[in-house]
């Protein structure tokens, strides 16, 4: 079950990390009433947390391996 869980957020972090325009469009886009692009520092914070999301995933993965 850990590993399921390690491979979903291994592929979350994946999305966010290299496509946070669509993270954008998906989650934040329908609060926003202009209807403009995500900021600079969104795609940035975005970026960041898929790579936590990664590296989490990842030794959840390797973890429930060699344990």
């Amino acid at each position: 079950m850990i590993i399921v869980g390690g491979i979903i957020l291994a592929g979350i972090g994946l999305l966010m990390l290299c496509f946070p325009e669509a993270v954008y469009t998906l989650t934040e886009s329908w609060k926003s009433c202009s209807g403009g692009e995500s900021s600079k520092l969104y795609r940035i914070s975005a970026r960041i947390g898929g790579a936590c999301f990664l590296v989490v995933g990842i030794m959840a993965i390797v973890a429930n391996i060699t344990a």
